[in-house]
């Protein structure tokens, strides 16, 4: 296992579509050990393979306190059960680090995707579970969390971000 490099906003990398992974193989299953690993040391509760430049439709997300409910989502699908029902959360990124803003998302969804050994499943998560689903499911389609408010907050992100990225270099 490895621990990768994250991208950080405004990569334009970050704004990659990620493609549907045609088969879930070894190569998959190892790259989705090492999301584990990165999102694990980051540290963080979900990990898109978008921002580790992979672009393949692959999440990993553990919400739990212990760090022991491990969840797989490849090819995700996600069906919002309740339109009505939108709650604000304080969002954080590990793309976005050191930024959070309030996000308003769906409460219960419906996702559908495979399981790291390829099997198929679905769950009906709200709360805390299912805004970071949708959360990483943006990272899939090329969407941050920053795209969600204002220009001038996302432009005061971006400079303090590319400031601190010239002064590391």
């Amino acid at each position: 296992m490895a621990i990768l490099e994250i991208l950080e906003f405004p990569d334009p990398r970050l704004r990659t579509t990620a493609e549907d992974v045609s088969e879930v193989n070894d190569e998959i299953r190892a790259l989705v050990d090492d999301m584990f690993e990165t999102m694990y040391d980051a540290p963080g509760v979900g990990l898109a393979a978008t921002q580790i430049n992979v672009h393949k439709r692959v999440v990993v997300i553990d919400v739990s306190e212990e760090q022991d409910q491990p969840l797989v989502f490849i090819n995700p699908e996600v069906e919002v059960l309740d339109q009505d029902s939108l709650h604000d959360y304080d969002e954080g990124c590990l793309s976005v680090p050191g930024f959070y803003e309030t996000v308003s998302r769906p409460d219960r969804i419906r996702v559908t995707a495979l399981n790291r050994e390829g099997e198929s499943f679905s769950m009906e998560p709200d709360g805390l579970l299912a805004v970071c689903i949708q959360h990483e499911l943006d990272h899939l389609n090329g969407k941050l969390f920053v795209d969600y408010i204002s220009n001038m907050k996302r432009q005061r992100i971006r400079k303090k971000l590319e400031k601190q990225h010239r002064t590391q270099a």
